[in-house]
Order: C-alpha cells, then structure tokens, then sequence
C-alpha cells in the first residue's frame, strides 16, 4: 500500500512540474523554472522508491496514465487549456487500462 502512495506523490510531484514548465515561459520566469527542477527531481526520486517493489512497465503505465489525466486536469482549471470529444475519450480509454491492469493483471506484483 505504501508503495502505491508514493506512486501517487511521484505523480504529483511530476504535475506539479509540468504545470511549473507551462508557467515558466519556456524558462524565462525564475520561481516557476524553480518548481520544474523541485518537482521533476521530487517526481524521480518518489518513483525509484516505487520500482523497488513494482516493475519499470507497469509503473510508468501508470505514472503516466495518472499523471496525464491530472496535468490535463490542471492545464484545464489553470491554463484555460480545453480537451474536445477524442481527447476525453482517449484519457477514458487510458484510465479504463490503468484498471484493467490493477483489477485483472498479475504482472503488477514482483
């Protein structure tokens, strides 16, 4: 269980840097291009903890599932960035492999 919760603050971290990357102006603002390092380098050393107990494929499908659907999220409520009808769709198809890969998958454990 605890690996799943650092799984879950790795990804965090990650959104937290992506939406700095975004902010930063392609580098040009100092605060955010701050957030990017804390949050990539954060987001990197939470998922090594992770790969410890769950394997390289499994966890980055689902950093990245995860993390698309909250960076979206964000890009959304931060920076009025709109997804249309496939998108959505996509992300939909996206989370629905996260939980096949969780609810049916023996391929999750070491």
């Amino acid at each position: 269980m605890k690996t799943y919760l650092f799984l879950l603050v790795a990804v965090a971290f990650e959104t937290f840097g992506s939406a700095c990357l975004q902010a930063s102006q392609q580098f040009t603002r100092f605060w955010p291009t701050v957030g990017v390092a804390v949050g990539f380098i954060g987001g990197l050393y939470f998922f090594t903890l992770v790969l410890k107990v769950l394997p390289l494929g499994i966890t980055y499908a689902l950093w990245s599932g995860i993390g698309m659907v909250l960076i979206a999220s964000v890009g959304w409520l931060l920076f009025n960035q709109r997804l249309d009808a496939p998108a959505l769709i996509g992300i939909g198809l996206i989370l629905a492999g996260i939980m096949v890969i969780n609810l049916f998958s023996r391929s999750h454990f070491h």
